[in-house]
């Protein structure tokens, strides 16, 4: 079973100098006054932290007309910031969330898959990692036991609406509420006809359910004759940063039995995960 929705690839973006290399006039794909404001953002550097108009043009080499437009735009999106008093400008911190965002999952990625192999080897079954996305799971991480595939084909990247799932409940359950009705309230991106959507009064039960007992256990929600178990990743402030799951036949587990299994060792590798993300800065929910 492969799920809807085509899975992202998260990877590292190409450095903003490769557009360097793009001749505005090459190909009709070329958005020109893009190519110059992102050229505008990098004339910026710690060697040139605050530049003036006449500075960005000459670094920039654009004329004075086309800097003033440029800077005046980015400026007015958020992406400049005006000196006061001053005729100078600097880069804004949106500038840095841009590059903040592109990088965070790769480099959580780098983490968490060797804390994810470790939990397999100890329980010898699947395991999975994902983060919270607007209103769906975003899978960061899975790690396979063994060659064998199991229930559905969740790769790296896949985006499935939280409410739907496991993962996603659980995660659901360790957010303020401003957050959780924010997640609610965004559609999801895409959906699962076999897998209904819980209404709002049932879904508020099984997340008071999961809050009780710390984590989520029972079959899975969108593959059959699965067994799964979820646990949140629990940031500084407590709340949940993202959630790991474990999956079994359930011809081979019963809820007890998978619970005595990997409820521990999965309850400290998400507290490793935890301590990971808040290493590299990455403990906010995407919402």
């Amino acid at each position: 079973m492969v799920l809807p929705g085509k899975p992202r690839k998260i990877a590292p973006p190409p450095s903003l100098t490769a557009i360097k290399k793009l001749d505005p006039k090459e190909g009709k794909s070329a958005v020109q006054s893009l190519v110059k404001g992102l050229r505008v953002l990098e004339t910026f550097s710690s060697a040139a932290e605050e530049m003036t108009l006449t500075e960005i043009s000459t670094a920039s080499g654009f004329d004075a007309g086309t800097t003033f437009r440029m800077v005046n735009t980015l400026a007015d999106a958020g992406y400049l910031v005006r000196i006061p008093d001053s005729t100078r400008f600097r880069l804004s911190l949106k500038v840095l969330e841009l590059g903040f965002n592109a990088i965070a999952h790769t480099d959580l990625r780098a983490l968490v898959r060797p804390l994810l192999q470790s939990l397999v080897d100890q329980v010898n079954e699947a395991a999975s990692f994902a983060v919270l996305e607007g209103g769906d799971v975003l899978y960061i991480e899975r790690v396979r036991a063994g060659f064998t595939r199991i229930g559905a084909d969740i790769r790296i990247g896949t985006t499935i609406h939280a409410p739907i799932t496991s993962i996603g409940r659980t995660i659901l359950a360790f957010l303020p509420e401003h957050q959780l009705e924010r997640a609610l309230s965004i559609p999801p991106r895409h959906s699962i006809a076999t897998v209904p959507v819980p209404d709002r009064a049932t879904l508020d039960r099984m997340l008071d359910s999961i809050r009780q007992d710390g984590y989520l256990v029972g079959e899975s929600a969108i593959t059959a004759d699965l067994r799964l178990l979820a646990v949140p990743v629990i940031g500084p402030d407590g709340w949940a940063t993202g959630a790991i799951s474990v999956v079994a036949p359930s011809v081979h587990s019963t809820d007890e039995d998978l619970k005595a299994r990997v409820l521990a060792p999965m309850q400290e590798i998400a507290h490793q995960i935890a301590l990971a993300q808040e290493a590299i800065g990455t403990t906010s929910i995407g919402t």
